[in-house]
């Protein structure tokens, strides 16, 4: 159900950018947002995102082409900017480079913020951003954002406080225009903060599915919640679940993280047992009904660097509240 700018007395709205797979789309879906456009660059998740939800307006473009040449009209008045931008310039993988590497889409997302004015902005990344090296970087972030009105704060927030099976904490900024950042607040974990939701638990059903005779025994190895999944860059190798740290992890959790299955396991199948993306997707937080269009890479690297949808939400759901609010207060003050 979408939320109500009772200003405008339409659906609270936003543009997003960098929208791969649509984890963060589906979060603000589920928050009340509508989508006047979505920019992603690359094919396969472009499909993704057609077949998931055909009604929404995708656009394949480079962040940059739109910063310089401008949103479609279709885009004027979003409530709200939403951004993935590229993670490896602030990453370990990435040799965190940060504004040096010609994958920061930082400067575009500020620039469309400029172009756009909308009243609130949102911009998720990895953990490494808020290091101390990238202080100065956050400041400049900061500044610009004050320059056009803003106010920005950040956060670091763990998914699997929000229902996800995974640990993946994420760096994100929240922007919004002077008068309403006093009224917002973070997402408090959820009920589940306490007791997580485990790679064992979430992934048991399918495991069994096709009577696989380990799988009681997997899941209780597997009672954990599960190492952040990696997606990599295009100039990542094939699919895995990760660097070498993360591989033992795995390994002690009965899993092979070298390599990605196209199945669940079989009956006879030994342990460790490989993942499959659509399991993967799952320890991600996307509903099993999400479908990852092009080849097993392909999909893995869009599940592995999406925003997963319950984190999405849940901050999605604190903006929604103050813009729908604060809309309810001016069409009072005006009346």
């Amino acid at each position: 159900m979408h939320v109500i700018n009772t200003t405008t007395g339409h659906p609270l709205t936003c543009v997003e950018l960098c929208s791969g797979a649509g984890g963060q789309s589906l979060g603000l879906e589920r928050a009340g947002f509508s989508h006047l456009a979505l920019a992603e660059i690359d094919t396969d998740a472009c499909n993704t995102l057609r077949t998931n939800r055909p009604d929404w307006p995708v656009l394949q473009a480079d962040v940059r082409s739109l910063a310089d040449d401008g949103l479609p009209p279709a885009a004027a008045g979003a409530d709200l900017l939403a951004a993935g931008v590229p993670c490896p310039p602030f990453s370990v993988a990435g040799l965190g480079h940060g504004p040096d590497d010609e994958r920061d889409l930082f400067p575009a997302a500020l620039a469309l913020t400029a172009q756009l004015r909308p009243r609130a902005v949102l911009i998720e990344n990895v953990r490494g951003l808020l290091q101390q090296r990238f202080a100065l970087y956050r400041a400049a972030i900061s500044k610009a954002l004050a320059e056009l009105g803003y106010t920005a704060e950040w956060r670091l927030l763990f998914a699997s406080d929000y229902g996800v099976p995974q640990l993946r904490p994420r760096a994100i900024m929240v922007a919004l225009q002077v008068d309403l950042l006093w009224a917002f607040r973070w997402p408090l974990p959820g009920p589940t903060a306490g007791r997580p939701t485990t790679a064992g638990h979430a992934l048991h059903a399918s495991m069994a599915a096709a009577g696989w005779e380990l799988a009681d025994a997997w899941a209780r190895r597997a009672d954990r919640v599960a190492p952040t999944l990696c997606g990599g860059s295009r100039r990542h190798g094939g699919p895995d679940l990760g660097p070498s740290r993360a591989r033992s992890t795995w390994a002690a959790m009965g899993v092979n993280g070298g390599s990605v299955a196209e199945r669940p396991p079989q009956p006879g199948d030994p342990l460790p047992v490989r993942l499959t993306p659509e399991q993967l997707a799952v320890l991600q937080g996307f509903p099993p009904d999400w479908v990852f269009t092009g080849t097993k890479t392909a999909r893995c690297r869009q599940i592995g660097n999406a925003f997963p949808p319950p984190v999405a939400e849940a901050v999605g759901r604190r903006l929604a509240e103050i813009l729908a609010a604060s809309s309810a207060t001016e069409a009072c003050r005006g009346a």
